[in-house]
């Protein structure tokens, strides 16, 4: 409880603004779906037909993982708000559909036939009877979408849309339970106090449930103009967006980055850490949505290019592909590489390393039938992964698949004696884990350097120089010991990446 509170305090200021994130999308995809589902259940819900149609689309939907329909919608849309708004809209429209629908058809057929009688269309019948007795049963459906929409937005974070979630990834990322424990906590009070406001208007009228709305709407509004006056005011405000992927390392990179553009240029920038996976920046710079990330060479020529180029084991091969096809294929630049290489690699624990003698991964050929693995999704399907190992190293055993952060906590507990890992994890050094030789050259080799969307050295050359500044810096051993200040003692990587730069002399 002490860490919980202990960490809290010290980042009050994220949390505020993850909460208001939080709300915003919440609140906006439910408003959304009421406007949608509330209407269409009213349209439909004497067509019987049509009613069970509707009922089983919407019904079908709400049975998509979140996390599919995310990737669906990415080719789509883009990451960030928007994805997330459809996915939790779709998600909502069922329960409010639903409770529409009941609602009106649980309305005695004999009031019906009174407000017939008395010369009454079915739009009057609808606004003066039907609408306030089906009211209880519509607003239990959106206390039931907003529940779920709370809960399910902590995803949205894997997409770069912040909220709450933001907390758990991290979390999850860094093996902190406290974060993790502070964005579920503060998504479960949230869903619960969302659900008793509604339980309150429940049976109130309709006017006063169509004001409590309105005064939603307004609320909503009025807490996305702070973010919305600065451009409205400043059209020369020149803000360049710098996101990272989840982890450590990459958090500490893109701080290098803002603290050496703000020290050498007029220029500001803003910051997305732990905006996602590889695929989710790699679409948010083609589309404009961030200016530049760290990416990896190798990563680069096996993943993010259509038709990836022979293989090597060269750095300066590898380099010279990635950045020539990249730009080829999408007009993306790609800027010299730090010194150090962030490759993959394979892991096992100290005491299974020295009981069984294995120094290289080609003597995990003696021991496949002891072997407990787990791999990220990524490796697992990787020709430079898993697929790799059976191939080059004629390798065959059973795995399984898992966020990075969760190889570790595995392998820590026990559970597995075999990951793969990234050459400057700190989590090696914190979970006594041996590094096997790569003696077959499968791995090749991963340079970090920025990669930067079409057409910004053009609006800004002078980020070239700049950022420049860090090629053939931060050896592996920096790195890994940068990383462990971050994962294990509990340093920002604020903090972490300005020691570094001025203890190299790469500030003014």
């Amino acid at each position: 409880m002490h860490n919980l509170i202990q960490t809290f305090i010290e980042r009050k200021s994220d949390w505020v603004q993850a909460l208001i994130e939080h709300l915003q999308i919440s609140l906006l995809s439910l408003l959304i779906a009421i406007v949608i589902a509330v209407p269409l259940g009213m349209w439909i819900y004497h067509r019987q037909k049509a009613a069970e149609i509707s009922l089983q689309i919407s019904g079908i939907l709400q049975t998509i993982p979140s996390l599919a329909l995310l990737g669906l919608l990415i080719p789509l849309v883009g990451i960030g708000v928007v994805p997330a708004l459809i996915a939790l809209i779709l998600y909502a429209i069922f329960p409010i559909l639903q409770g529409t629908i009941t609602g009106l058809q649980g309305i005695d057929e004999n009031l019906k036939e009174a407000g017939t009688a008395f010369g009454m269309n079915r739009f009057e019948r609808l606004r003066y009877f039907e609408l306030p007795l089906a009211l209880p049963v519509i607003v239990a459906g959106v206390r039931t979408s907003a529940v779920m929409i709370i809960g399910t937005a902590t995803l949205a974070a894997l997409i770069g849309a912040g909220g709450l979630g933001t907390f758990i990834t991290l979390g999850i990322d860094r093996s902190n339970q406290s974060l993790i424990l502070l964005g579920a906590i503060s998504s479960a009070i949230l869903a619960v106090l969302v659900n008793l406001g509604l339980k309150l208007i429940e049976k109130a009228k309709l006017k006063t449930i169509v004001v409590s709305f309105g005064v939603m709407i307004l609320a909503l509004i009025a807490s996305y103009l702070p973010a919305a006056m600065p451009q409205l005011t400043d059209k020369n405000n020149d803000t360049i967006v710098i996101a990272g992927k989840l982890g450590a390392e990459p958090d500490i990179l893109i701080n290098m980055y803002k603290e050496l553009i703000e020290n050498d240029s007029s220029l500001k920038v803003e910051l997305k850490p732990n905006f996602g996976k590889t695929d989710f920046l790699y679409q948010a710079l083609k589309s404009k949505k961030i200016d530049i990330y760290p990416e990896f060479s190798g990563t680069i020529t096996s993943s993010l290019l259509k038709n990836p180029p022979k293989t090597s084991t060269d750095e300066a091969t590898v380099y010279a592909l990635a950045k020539s096809k990249i730009k080829q294929q999408d007009n993306l630049d790609y800027l010299k590489p730090m010194k150090y290489q962030n490759t993959y690699a394979i892991a096992v624990p100290e005491k299974f390393a020295k009981e069984n003698n294995l120094k290289k991964i080609s003597d995990l050929s003696r021991v496949q039938d002891q072997l407990k693995a787990g791999f990220s999704a990524e490796f697992a399907d990787r020709k430079d992964g898993y697929l790799g190992l059976e191939s080059k190293y004629n390798l065959k055993f059973p795995y399984q698949t898992m966020e990075p952060a969760l190889r570790y906590q595995a392998i820590g507990k026990g559970d597995l004696n075999l990951i793969d890992v990234y050459s400057t994890d700190s989590q090696i050094k914190q979970n006594h884990l041996v590094v096997l030789q790569d003696d077959q050259k499968l791995f090749p080799p991963y340079q970090g350097a920025p990669l930067l969307r079409e057409g910004l050295l053009k609006q800004h050359p002078e980020l070239k120089k700049i950022l420049n500044k860090l090629a053939g810096k931060i050896t592996a051993e920096q790195m890994a010991t940068m990383n462990y200040e971050v994962d294990v003692q509990g340093k920002s990587a604020k903090e972490v990446a300005h020691q570094y730069l001025m203890k190299n002399h790469l500030l003014k």
